[in-house]
This record gives C-alpha cells, sequence and structure tokens, in this order.
C-alpha cells in the first residue's frame, strides 16, 4: 500500500489555515471566454485516478457548462501544494480534504459549511455511506456531528488480502472468507508458508509482510485495546491488550520468522515482495485493487486475524471534497462536489478505474455481488463499511501528534529489543502531552471563532 494515500496532510498545512479567515483569502476561480463560470478542482492521485476524473468531469461540464479547471498532483506532493495555495491565497474552489484536517480548517475559514447546498440539491445523503458523510460534520466544537463541512469522494475500508496461488501451491485449505483466524492459527498457516523454495538456504517467501503503521490497528482493536477514550481526552495505549497486540505484531519477525527481515527488507520491501508473490498475507484497500489486477498471481480477501475479542477488525479511512470559503462561485463549486461524490455516472467511472468501493449504498450492493473481476470477495469491503470499520484513532482530534508519537521510537520492539510492554509504559505519558496540547489548541480555536 502506498502509504501517503491516506496520510493527513502536515502539521505545516494546518497551521498556514489558521493565517487566512473566509473574508481575507482568495480563490484562483476564473471566467472562461465569453463570460463562462470556471472553477478550480486540486486533488492526488494516480494516473488511473487521473482518466476516471477527466471523465466524470468531462460529463459533468456537458450537463452543466461550468468549466473546470484541474489540477493533479501525485499523493506525496499534495500538502506541500495545497500549503502554497493556501498560504499564497489561491485556495481552489474544490479540494481533497482529509477529516484529520476538517476542525482547523473550518475554524480557519478555509473551508465552507455546504450544509444548505446540499440540502437543496435534492440527492439522497442517506444511500451514502454514513462513516463517510460523519467524518465531514463539525459544530465548532465536536467532530461527527453539526454542519457539513465536505462530502465523502469515497470510504477506504482497509482490508486483508492472501495469495491464493501460494495457498493452493502449498496444499494449505484456503481461508474462510467469513470466520477470521485466530491469532494462533494465524501463526500455525504463515509458518507453513514461510519456505525457502528453491534449496540454497535463504528463504524465498513469507507468510506476512505487514507495516506496523498500518497493520496495528487491526490487532489491537481486536484484542480489546485502543488508543484514545471516548471523550478524546485520554490516551490509552499502555495496557495489557495493547501490549499483547504489539509483542505479536513484533514476533511475527522475531519469533515465528514469518516477515522478511530487516535486511530482506531493505533489499525488496514487502510492498514488492507482495506484487512478486513473495508474501502470504498483505493488506488491501480499494484503491490498490487497479494495480493488483495485474499481479500474476490469484488473491482474495478476508477478515483480519482476531484476538481474544474473537472478532475482526480494522480501520475505514475517508477522503472528501471540500469547497473553498472564498470561492467566487459557491453553488458551481457544491454542484461538482454532489457530482463527484453522488452522481452514478461519475461514481461508476471511478470504481470501473478500481480506485475505489461505490460511494452509493444502493450501488455498492449490486457491485460486491459481481464475482467476475477482482476482488472476488469484494463483500469484504462492505462488511468493513457497514459493520466493524474504525476511523483511525487521530481522525477526530484537532492534531495527530499524540498518535503519530506512538509510531516515532517503536523500531527497538520491532527489533525485539525492547518489550512492548516497556514501550507502552513510557510512550503514554509522551502522548498525553500532545493531545492535551491539541484538545487545548481546539479550545482556543473554537473561542476565537
Amino acid at each position: 500500500m502506498r502509504k501517503s494515500r491516506l496520510t493527513a496532510l502536515t502539521t505545516g498545512v494546518l497551521a498556514a489555515t489558521m493565517l487566512l479567515s473566509a473574508c481575507s483569502g482568495g480563490t484562483s476561480s476564473e471566467s472562461g471566454k465569453d463570460g463562462e463560470k470556471q472553477i478550480t478542482f486540486m486533488f492526488r492521485g494516480n494516473e488511473d485516478e487521473r482518466k476516471a476524473y477527466e471523465t466524470a468531469i468531462a460529463e459533468y461540464t456537458e450537463e452543466t457548462g461550468v468549466k473546470v479547471k484541474v489540477i493533479s498532483t501525485t499523493p506525496d506532493e499534495y500538502s506541500t501544494k495545497l500549503k502554497a495555495a493556501i498560504t499564497g491565497r489561491q485556495v481552489p474552489d474544490v479540494f481533497y480534504i482529509d477529516p484529520g484536517s476538517v476542525q482547523a480548517y473550518a475554524n480557519g475559514g478555509v473551508i465552507m459549511d455546504i450544509t444548505d447546498y446540499v440540502e437543496k440539491s435534492g440527492f439522497d445523503i442517506a444511500d451514502i455511506w454514513e462513516y463517510g458523510v460523519d467524518s465531514y460534520r463539525y459544530d465548532g466544537k465536536v467532530q461527527g456531528q453539526g454542519g457539513i463541512y465536505a462530502l465523502p469522494k469515497d470510504i477506504g475500508p482497509f482490508s486483508f488480502g492472501y495469495n491464493k496461488t501460494m495457498f493452493e501451491e502449498a496444499g494449505i485449505p484456503l481461508p474462510d472468507k467469513d470466520k477470521p483466524y485466530t491469532w494462533d492459527e494465524f501463526v500455525k498457516v504463515a509458518q507453513e508458508l514461510t519456505k525457502d523454495t528453491d534449496g540454497d538456504g535463504k528463504l524465498d517467501q513469507w507468510g506476512t509482510g505487514l507495516n506496523v503503521t498500518w497493520n496495528i490497528q487491526a490487532l489491537a482493536w481486536s484484542n480489546g485495546a485502543d488508543w484514545i477514550s471516548e471523550d478524546g481526552k485520554t490516551v490509552t495505549v499502555d495496557t495489557p491488550e495493547m501490549a499483547e497486540a504489539l509483542q505479536f505484531f513484533a514476533d511475527l519477525s522475531n519469533k515465528y520468522e514469518t516477515t522478511p527481515s530487516i535486511a530482506e527488507a531493505q533489499t525488496l520491501d514487502t510492498y514488492q515482495r507482495w506484487m512478486k508473490g513473495e508474501i502470504g498475507f498483505f493488506p488491501v484497500g480499494p484503491w490498490d485493487v487497479s494495480t493488483y489486477s495485474q499481479l500474476d498471481f490469484d488473491w482474495d480477501l478476508i477478515p483480519y486475524p482476531a484476538g481474544k475479542t474473537g472478532e475482526s477488525a480494522t480501520w475505514i479511512g475517508t477522503l472528501g471534497i471540500a469547497a473553498s470559503a472564498s470561492t467566487k462561485h459557491p453553488q458551481e463549486a457544491v454542484d461538482l462536489i454532489t457530482y463527484l461524490t453522488a452522481n452514478e455516472t461519475s461514481q461508476q467511472a471511478l470504481v470501473d478505474a478500481g480506485i475505489q468501493i461505490p460511494n452509493l449504498k444502493s450501488v455498492a450492493t449490486e457491485w460486491a455481488k459481481d464475482t467476475s473481476t477482482k476482488p472476488e470477495n469484494k463483500q469484504e469491503f462492505i462488511d468493513i463499511a457497514e459493520t466493524y470499520g474504525r476511523p483511525l484513532p487521530a481522525n477526530k482530534t484537532y492534531s495527530a501528534e499524540w498518535y503519530d508519537e506512538f509510531f516515532t521510537n517503536i523500531q527497538p520492539v520491532l527489533d525485539g529489543k525492547v518489550t512492548a510492554a516497556e514501550y507502552l509504559k513510557e510512550a503514554q505519558p509522551k502522548m498525553q502531552a500532545f493531545l492535551d496540547e491539541a484538545n487545548q489548541q481546539a479550545e482556543q480555536a473554537s473561542a476565537g471563532n
């Protein structure tokens, strides 16, 4: 997985938003020839996503007569270029936003409350995934309720994939697509898949190739652990449940040896090894499907292995599309947003590109029944979206620094030099200090709004 796909915007971008207000900012809106309206749309994505948007926007222009100037960047460039646009007061009329930026952007007057426009647009907002819509609600104090500041261009159920061909060649029964492995069962299968296939004394394939930044959540939640209290005020990582989950993750490499070593990963990272068919289990997001459909081996989706709760868990991401608070064409900007997020034709173009699941629940139900394209078990994406997917821990806090701190010095645990319990005991107070600061900033921003 390309980590930047769901990475929050940098602190610098968020700080830049506070320099602006809705009345002082500018936009890059333009008027076309003969007085026709033109708005700008800035997004990040790969070539497949760019082509899909070109198709959707061409249809939008044909239907409305409104021209759209597209500013496309790679995922890695997006935050830098958006920051430059904000500080230069050339904010795009319409642009991508992640949930972690909503509070700062709304308080800073960078994005507009589009609730009234959405309500008058006539489309059925109840048909869009509730998690996606609620991720962009904000009432000035609490995220998840109140006015709508963006609509989800997608939701991203972060599923678990397995190399079906590797299982068949090893003579191992295929995983149950509905019942998750226990951790013990998962380790046993992963060890059976880890082997020297050519007899040269070196491992050629491995059971797992997981990344702690994106996979520890599934293990922790399924074991009854979490990062933060329900009221968002207390860090909760120093618990036996979290220690068990983090230690299990480290043990996959150090104790069970089912993950490529540091040296092996430096030669070829686990993403590349998965692509070559050398990894048995690997995460799969909807944005990966177009790339993974070209793989030389068969693969499919299953639930993540479950800890002592007995229930699978994982996170679900989202990207939203927001309108600049200073756009000169608010109606047209919101029309574009609703077209890209709720129009069946535009949604189909994005789904056909293999970069997301349908944004409309009614469409997703039928889409999941199609077993002729990868993945065959599309229902797993839907199950995550409907039942057990959770937002990443920092999605509803004013800053992600407290959560980022969890990973800052985690390498000694992964190397087996420090136990998970020892690390978490040291990490929790550091994380709490950052969370306290974030909550204080949120209160100050809300009071001054």
